[in-house]
């Protein structure tokens, strides 16, 4: 679902976008651009995330999410993404990857029409990762608290509630590694 607001390579080849880039017209969001003049919104990179996945049904996660809410400066690529568990999907491309994860209604937020992790969701998607909690995923989780889209004693009180599910205990131990408590 691409926004009037960005450019991407639907709309110009991408050298004439770099090059209007170097003459200071346009600035990258994700893999598309925007005009120096449009604010760097969530709105405007969750539109980013929707035209590199090519996927309605994608709910943006992880590091994603986290660059959705403005919590670092740059996606990952792939793009980290999820289904809720029992939603068929099939990816497309190579620009995201996909998990399939049990989500709570309240888990999912629309931000100009893509489905995104809540920050809180967002929060414990990172601590819960299986594929690994490395310094881009602690710097992620620092910017939700700095941000303050998290609240950290909320956030402990949500890890200590799910201890027994799967990576549980390995999200409370990064949460304290990640010097999160001491935030604020």
């Amino acid at each position: 679902m691409p926004s009037s607001r960005l450019v991407t390579t639907d709309d110009w080849p991408a050298a004439e976008a770099r090059a209007a880039v170097l003459a200071g017209e346009l600035v990258p969001v994700g893999a598309c651009w925007a005009s120096v003049a449009e604010p760097q919104d969530t709105a405007l990179r969750a539109a980013s995330y929707a035209w590199s996945v090519a996927g309605a049904q994608f709910v943006a996660a992880g590091r994603s999410a986290a660059w959705i809410w403005g919590a670092c400066s740059r996606p990952p690529l792939p793009h980290d993404s999820c289904v809720p568990a029992g939603e068929r999907s099939r990816r497309r491309g190579a620009w995201a990857g996909v998990r399939e994860i049990a989500l709570r209604p309240e888990d999912v937020v629309l931000r100009a029409g893509v489905r995104v992790l809540s920050p809180d969701a967002t929060a414990l998607d990172l601590l819960r990762d299986r594929r690994g909690f490395e310094a881009a995923e602690a710097e992620a989780l620092r910017g939700l608290v700095l941000t303050a889209l998290v609240d950290p004693p909320r956030l402990a009180a949500l890890l200590t509630a799910s201890e027994r599910l799967p990576m549980g205990r390995q999200a409370q131990r990064r949460f304290r590694d990640a010097g999160i408590s001491l935030l604020r």
